[in-house]
């Protein structure tokens, strides 16, 4: 007599998930989650950052690495990056006739904002209105460098283990002429997307995730915060407008004031889950600009992404290695297990 088939279980059983963003698949594997771990540990995030270091040459008043003293500034700060990626002026490279072998010209700017003149604040310990004046500096940024480069990518990364070598609470903008890999294949999968089906991928799928609420870590009037049906890494996030907009620049004051109040949650219940300042990558993507500026992109809806690598704890990180770098994306805790996780957090930060 044959055993009964037994029934999947997303929760239990491994299997692909498909992400329309990138047009790739996903291998989750949820019963990997229980093999012990005896790989490497990470030093736990530190604590102990000082108000104002003479050293920091993020700090207001201070020389930086290339002679420039810092304005004694009160709120948001900005400065050309000191040893940039990319430049504005340069020679171009001849074009070559083998495709095999090819070179583009590559030419930008990048820039580093500075939140506040104090190094041990950071969106939790921050009012709701100088969060504000953190989006308000993005937008002018946006504004400013959009009327020229192609691509203006704001973006943050929080903690050492994310490769960040300045505590003070910064992010940086590399603003350049060409459209980058990851902007130029959401383009395409967000464009074929809306002429398929006349609609924005990303607020069909707010839409739906509204109606499920099973990827839901926070909601508010505005703004939705969900671990994607498709996410990678363990704890990844998404910051979805729950109306259309393009851009950044869209924004109305509402919109401002209620993406300062996710911010703050979402980074809140990030250190609450394993009681640190929990690392990762963040920025925001929306509607290509320069010579797009002034094309309608409908297919666009302006979003935040946060990459976090902790998986079991504040010293236990997920690492993109062997499977992952040779066939593709793989995790263990499932997405819901995730939301599940933050969504239960509290929403201010532990003390």
């Amino acid at each position: 007599m044959c055993d009964k088939k037994q029934q999947f279980n997303r929760d239990e059983h491994q299997h692909l998930r498909y992400n329309p963003l990138r047009d790739e698949w996903i291998l989750v594997s949820p019963h990997r989650s229980l093999r012990p771990w005896s790989g490497q540990v990470e030093p736990a995030p530190t604590e102990d950052v000082p108000k104002f270091d003479p050293n920091n040459p993020l700090c207001p008043g201070v020389t930086r690495p290339n002679g420039m003293v810092n304005p004694d500034y009160e709120s948001t700060y900005v400065f050309t990056n000191d040893f940039p990626a990319l430049l504005e002026e340069g020679p171009s490279p001849e074009p070559s006739d083998d495709p095999l072998f090819q070179m583009q010209a590559a030419k930008g700017t990048c820039r580093v904002i500075c939140y506040h003149p104090h190094s041990n604040v950071y969106y939790t310990n921050l009012t709701d209105q100088q969060v504000v004046t953190i989006i308000d500096e993005w937008i002018n940024q946006l504004k400013e460098l959009g009327q020229k480069y192609r691509w203006v990518q704001i973006f943050e990364n929080r903690g050492q283990m994310m490769g960040c070598s300045n505590p003070h609470p910064h992010c940086q903008i590399w603003a350049s002429t060409f459209l980058p890999n990851e902007a130029k294949i959401k383009d395409a999968n967000l464009r074929r997307f809306y002429e398929k089906y006349n609609k924005p991928l990303l607020i069909d799928y707010v839409e739906k995730e509204l109606v499920k609420k099973e990827r839901i870590v926070y909601e508010n009037e505005y703004w939705v915060v969900v671990v994607p049906y498709w996410a990678v890494w363990p704890f990844e996030t998404m910051v979805l407008p729950k109306k259309q907009i393009e851009r950044f620049t869209d924004m109305c004051c509402i919109g401002k004031k209620t993406l300062a109040t996710t911010l703050k949650v979402l980074v809140a219940k990030y250190d609450n889950i394993f009681k640190c300042k929990f690392p990762y990558s963040m920025g925001w993507h929306g509607a290509p600009t320069g010579e797009d500026l002034c094309t309608p992109q409908p297919h666009w809806t302006f979003h935040g992404i946060f990459l976090p690598p902790l998986l079991r704890s504040a010293t236990v990180k997920k690492f993109m290695v062997g499977y992952e770098l040779l066939a593709q994306s793989q995790r263990d805790l499932t997405p819901e297990k995730a939301a599940d996780i933050l969504r239960s957090q509290p929403n201010e930060r532990f003390e």
